[in-house]
This record gives C-alpha cells, sequence and structure tokens, in this order.
C-alpha cells in the first residue's frame, strides 16, 4: 500500500522511518512545503531500506500523493516548551484548511491519520473539512498514551508490556484518563496480578505511573524540543493495522456520536481498526470516577471544538 505523509518534519519523518523498518508500506511519499526538507528526509529513510523491508520512498508534491491508500497529516506548528495541546489549535487549524485541499484534491479515496497536534480537535477539524465518514478520519489519539501505560504498569510487575492490557481514554493531553478498572495483565485483573507476584498497586504506584504518563511529552519537550520516535512507531502501527486489515484494537480518536452524555466529540477510545478505517468501538469497565473523567475530557474538547465554529 501506498502511503503519503505530509509533514517531513519530526513527526512525519519519524513515522516514515518506522514504516520502512517495519514493512509497512510499498511506496512512502514525503510532502513539505519546505521541499528541500522533503528531499532530504525521503533520502535518508531510503538509506534505511537496505537494511529492513523493500519499500520505495521519495519526496513529492501533492500530486504525488494519487493513489494513496493512507495520508498521514502530520502538517502544523510544534508544541512550545510548557505549551498544553490545546493551545495549539488556532495555529494548527490554518495550516490544516490547505494541507487538506492539497491530499483530497490527489488522493480523494485516501484514508486520512491525523497526527498534528492538538490531535482530537484536529481530527474533528479533519471530519468537517474532508467531508469524509468518521470511520475514515482517524486520530492517533492516545495510541502513545497507552504505550507508555503499558510500559510502567509492565515494569513494575516486571512483565512485557505487551502482556498489559490497559488503555488511555479521552483526550491526548490534560485531561486523559488512564483507565486502571479494565486493565489485565495476562489474564488477571492488575491488582490481583500484582498481589500474585508480589508487587502491590498502591496508591503511590498508581499515582507516580499517573504521573510518568501524563507529564511524559512535557518532559521530553523540555529536554529536547519535541516528541517523535514514539508517535512514530504509534502512526506505524496504525497504518499497518489499515493495510492487512489487522482489526486490531487500538486506542484511536475519532469523531463519536455520544461518550459519558456528551454528543459528537473527537476523542480516543478503544477501537477496532481494519481495512475500512475504524470498524468498531469499545467502552471498556470504568470505576466511577473514570467515567467522570471521561466525562470531563469529552466536555473539555467538545467545548473546544465548539468555540472553533
Amino acid at each position: 500500500m501506498k502511503v503519503g505523509i505530509v509533514g517531513a518534519g519530526m513527526v512525519g519523518s519519524a513515522a516514515g522511518y518506522a514504516l520502512a523498518l517495519r514493512g509497512g508500506a510499498s511506496e512512502i511519499v514525503l510532502v513539505d512545503r519546505n521541499e528541500a526538507l522533503a528531499v532530504a528526509q525521503a533520502e535518508d529513510i531510503a538509506h534505511a531500506v537496505p537494511f529492513a523491508h523493500p519499500v520505495r520512498v521519495r519526496a513529492g508534491d501533492y500530486d504525488a500523493l494519487d493513489g494513496a491508500g493512507v495520508v498521514i497529516l502530520a502538517a502544523g506548528v510544534a508544541q512550545k516548551p510548557g505549551e498544553d495541546r490545546l493551545s495549539l489549535l488556532s495555529r494548527n487549524a490554518d495550516v490544516f484548511a490547505q494541507v487538506l485541499e492539497g491530499v483530497q484534491r490527489a488522493a480523494p479515496d485516501a484514508l486520512l491519520l491525523v497526527a498534528s497536534n492538538p490531535v482530537d480537535v484536529m481530527t474533528e477539524v479533519t471530519l468537517r473539512v474532508s467531508g469524509l465518514s468518521a470511520e475514515r478520519v482517524i486520530g492517533s489519539g492516545t495510541i502513545l498514551d497507552t504505550a507508555r501505560f503499558r510500559s510502567l504498569i509492565g515494569g513494575h510487575l516486571g512483565v512485557a508490556p505487551q502482556s498489559v492490557h490497559a488503555y488511555v481514554l479521552g483526550e491526548h493531553g490534560d485531561s486523559e484518563v488512564l483507565a486502571w478498572a479494565s486493565a489485565r495483565a495476562g489474564s488477571e485483573p492488575v491488582a490481583r496480578f500484582a498481589a500474585q507476584v508480589g508487587a502491590p498497586i498502591t496508591e503511590d504506584v498508581r499515582a507516580r505511573i499517573d504521573e510518568g504518563v501524563r507529564r511524559a511529552a512535557y518532559r521530553i519537550i523540555e529536554g529536547k524540543g519535541a516528541t517523535w520516535y514514539g508517535i512514530g512507531a504509534g502512526l506505524a502501527r496504525i497504518v499497518q493495522a489499515v493495510r492487512d486489515d489487522q482489526r486490531s484494537v487500538l486506542s484511536v480518536s475519532m469523531v463519536t456520536p455520544e461518550v459519558e452524555g456528551v454528543k459528537n466529540v473527537a476523542l480516543s477510545l478503544p477501537r477496532v481498526v481494519g481495512g475500512a478505517g475504524i470498524v468498531a468501538t469499545l467502552m471498556p469497565e470504568l470505576a466511577g470516577d473514570e467515567a467522570q473523567a471521561l466525562r470531563r475530557s469529552a466536555e473539555l474538547l467538545g467545548e473546544t471544538a465548539d468555540r472553533l465554529g
């Protein structure tokens, strides 16, 4: 499958690199308003191809996206140190109007995968402007937050993150909800598993993991200016689920008819992702405080999208 990436900065290039290493595409096309940057990134990624999987990597303009099955939207301005994701909205919304015009002219049938922050609101913007059905406009959402959550739980329990089944819900940002009530390690609830291996989940442990997930992006941005490797790998994972029609359960964002009483809001829940895009949405078991927090997150995102008009 041919994959287009609009925005050849650190996130877009990391996604292209991850796709090349995973063998997630037959062709990768990088598009950027800075043509020299797109050319340089494509050439650099292409030099890794002999060590990985056969894939054609090149730069081009919007017309080069013709025939793409998925287009990753990674264009936009970067998050500044100390800046929350929602404050990026007015700066990135203007960029997207121009980007979507070029993408849809060249690849009207492509599934759109939104990576630009604030990703939930930008997913709603993309849906409004593109006119596509909701299941074909996917935001990367909390796929990275969920990976962080699983990694920290696995580290505490002494097991591989792949053996942890836990999700971060709602906004990809400050109001996100760590769904402890439904978290599992292997087949066991996390608390029961923890007791059996002598690593109880105390309130202090939960607070440490919560802080580790919720503040990760801010720490990384403070240290090196932006995040790109983790989200690049997450985007490649979503693309592969679409390409192979895997029906994988991933925590991604889409405009959802109703969540905890809030109507038509883009946020993350566990979704079944396959060749047609999002084919089903799941609602995990939530404790009372988690359900309330998810409602608050949905309300916040809805209010922000409404202000956009």
